[in-house]
């Protein structure tokens, strides 16, 4: 496993947290009188949480205020517990995984104060990631590659010994542009959408990851 990275997205891959995000969003909103639905914020899912509240501003014609998102942050802290779903498949396949001797990596749009606090839903100790990389990290935003390219650097990987877990079609899109594996799982987009990003492989859920993970990078040697 030497020299294999393996980077994954967190909202829609570790933690159910987009509807957790889009309620946190639409309070936030509502305070400063912008009365969006919840579907305005499917569009912009995975483009990081600037885009994502900024997106619905646009079609309300309302300015954008980064204080909108730091808002809907103390919202998403203050109710994480209760609206934040850990998947099921989270802490048991990263310590598989990690056990197997790959390195890990968190790569998020999100800020770090919202990454942190999923990993603390999840329950892992942030010392089995090689890197932890966010929004704040890079300047242009998924569907450009940065994000992946940063972890790899980051955790002292090349681009093509690493693989990309995905859920969104923008972050597949980004896992490719990297010139790395994309693994994808179909909590936010269908097949068809993510095969048609890219992704190497669709999955319905990550239990099976650490096989799918041995088949791509075996197939590489």
């Amino acid at each position: 496993m030497q020299g294999r990275l393996i980077i994954f997205d967190m909202d829609g891959v570790l933690v159910d947290s987009e509807p957790a995000i889009t309620y946190a969003s639409l309070e936030a909103l509502k305070e400063r009188g912008i009365l969006a639905k919840y579907e305005d914020f499917k569009p912009f899912t995975g483009m990081g949480d600037d885009k994502f509240i900024a997106g619905v501003c646009e079609k309300y014609g309302a300015q954008y205020d980064p204080s909108m998102k730091a808002r809907a942050y103390e919202i998403y802290i203050k109710r994480a517990a209760e609206w934040v779903k850990v998947f099921p498949w989270s802490k048991p396949v990263l310590s598989k995984l990690h056990g197997a001797g790959y390195r890990l990596a968190v790569a998020s749009a999100s800020d770090i104060i919202k990454v942190e606090c999923n990993l603390r839903q999840i329950g892992v100790d942030t010392s089995i990631f090689a890197a932890i990389v966010t929004g704040s990290d890079v300047e242009r935003k998924k569907p450009a590659p940065d994000i992946f390219l940063k972890a790899a650097e980051k955790a002292g990987a090349e681009p093509a010994l690493s693989l990309v877990v995905e859920d969104a079609v923008s972050g597949v899109i980004a896992a490719k542009a990297a010139g790395m594996a994309a693994v994808a799982v179909t909590t936010s987009f269908g097949e068809a959408a993510l095969l048609e990003a890219g992704a190497d492989r669709v999955t319905g859920d990550l239990f099976g990851l650490p096989m799918i993970v041995a088949e791509i990078f075996g197939a590489q040697k």
